[in-house]
């Protein structure tokens, strides 16, 4: 098993994407039972100390070699051997969960989401423990999920055929559909991915539901590809999360950021110099400071999807290249509109031309995690309350735990993991050193305050 770990950190290092997966991976096992007491056997609930860079990690034994892979405003990340299911796993640490509502919230939120979410698309969730005995102790959050091996961060540069990028966004709607929630903070960086091609959604923690409000709730998110109906502070609906896969997919074809925009105001400038001025129709959907703001704007006219998109940006090595590439710039085309009502569903996403060739219905149309906490999104607590609602979902896992049931639950995820292979591939390596991704990306965050930072 240490030669296990030795090996996959040692691919990480020159980790490359190969070739697409013949065979389809089987989704993950079904939703977790409700919370039952319970605490964690003598033998498995023993807790050791470490230090990985400035912070200090409690972690279960069961958890060795902890070495430091990513970090951001929401928690630090560890690559670790877990000795019990034999594989390599992340350790995510959350950074002070309860330091505001606004973190409780998001760590609840996270936390039920991934318990409940049952999709090959989706970061799998292994285990969940505090090193803290009592409710009144109770400070410390940990999370334990499957281990990648790059994020799209150190992919997203690479000179990926259509073959490649398709089936990427293929999966990325797959995940995302499944969610069925909206707005999941969706950048580059909270996507990870394998060296045989899969991928997987994670730190969804900041989603919400269709047609709330973004103004109702500030809160740490990425401007980059941050939809125009968020930043004008719009309700807004499924489509929402299109417009962030139609830039990382334009990040992918240009091998830079399509909109970088240095604050809100210039977020929207950036948008619209590009993409040009929307209509009449669609500014009197806005609230009366931002429309006033936004129509004392220049008009721009904005520049075309052959401009924007040239041939030479695509793979170009054969005919049916010159045709994936017309079929890539047409969904570019549709994802990537200002006015949602305009703009495609996933679903269309799904069945159009350039992605539909990997449309398979057990992942396309996988049916959406059933949480059992309805009001999820609705819910309003003190940190306390939401102090207890997080240690009564770590009491849960360890009874799971207790029972054996983790074991089974798990087998899917140590299979794949003992099948990986950790051979060399065909496209150029790349840095593993935020494998599960950062929370944040520090060029590019900003918290929320309201529209256009009320127009200044």
């Amino acid at each position: 098993t240490s030669q296990r770990i030795e090996e996959h950190a040692a691919f990480c290092s020159r980790v490359t994407l190969g070739t697409l997966p013949c065979a389809r991976a089987h989704t993950l096992s079904g939703v977790y039972p409700k919370k039952r007491k319970g605490t964690m056997s003598e033998e498995e609930g023993h807790f050791y100390s470490v230090q990985v860079g400035d912070s200090t990690f409690t972690v279960l034994k069961r958890y060795q070699q902890l070495r430091a892979i990513g970090s951001g405003a929401q928690g630090i990340v560890c690559s670790a051997l877990d000795t019990v299911l034999g594989i390599p796993v992340a350790v995510k640490k959350l950074c002070r969960p309860f330091q505001n509502q606004t973190h409780a919230k998001r760590a609840y939120r996270e936390l039920v989401l991934l318990k409940c979410v049952n999709h090959k698309n989706i970061i799998r969730l292994i285990n969940v423990f505090t090193p803290q005995k009592s409710l009144e102790e109770f400070q410390d959050l940990y999370l334990v999920m499957e281990l990648m091996d790059a994020n799209l961060c150190q992919v997203i540069h690479m000179d990926l055929d259509h073959e490649r990028m398709s089936y990427l966004l293929y999966q990325i709607l797959c995940g995302i559909r499944h969610l069925s929630a909206t707005a999941h903070d969706l950048k580059p960086s909270n996507i990870v991915v394998k060296s045989d091609c899969t991928l997987k959604i994670l730190d969804f923690g900041l989603a919400r539901t269709a047609c709330t409000n973004f103004m109702m709730t500030p809160y740490v998110v990425t401007r980059y590809y941050r939809a125009p109906e968020v930043i004008l502070g719009m309700k807004y609906k499924e489509n929402v999360d299109i417009w962030s896969v139609g830039c990382i997919m334009g990040e992918m074809v240009k091998g830079s950021v399509i909109f970088q925009g240095t604050d809100h105001i210039d977020q929207w400038n950036k948008v619209i110099e590009v993409l040009g001025t929307p209509n009449l129709e669609f500014m009197n959907r806005l609230m009366e400071t931002v429309r006033n703001y936004v129509m004392n704007k220049p008009q721009y006219p904005g520049v075309s999807f052959t401009e924007l998109f040239p041939d030479w940006a695509f793979p170009s090595d054969s005919e049916h290249d010159k045709l994936k590439t017309s079929q890539a710039r047409d969904l570019l085309s549709k994802m990537l509109v200002i006015d949602p009502e305009c703009r495609i569903s996933v679903e269309e996403a799904l069945n159009h031309p350039y992605i539909h060739v990997w449309y398979d219905p057990a992942e396309a149309d996988a049916p959406p995690p059933q949480i059992s906490d309805k009001q999820l999104e609705e819910r309003e607590h003190t940190i306390e309350q939401w102090k207890e609602l997080i240690y009564e979902e770590v009491i849960d896992w360890e009874e799971r735990n207790k029972n054996g049931l983790m074991k089974e639950d798990c087998s899917d995820v140590v299979s794949v993991s003992a099948s990986q292979s950790s051979s060399a591939n065909d496209i150029s390596s790349m840095s593993t050193e935020q494998t599960l991704a950062s929370d944040t990306d520090s060029s590019s965050i900003d918290t929320l305050t309201g529209p256009l930072d009320e127009c200044q």
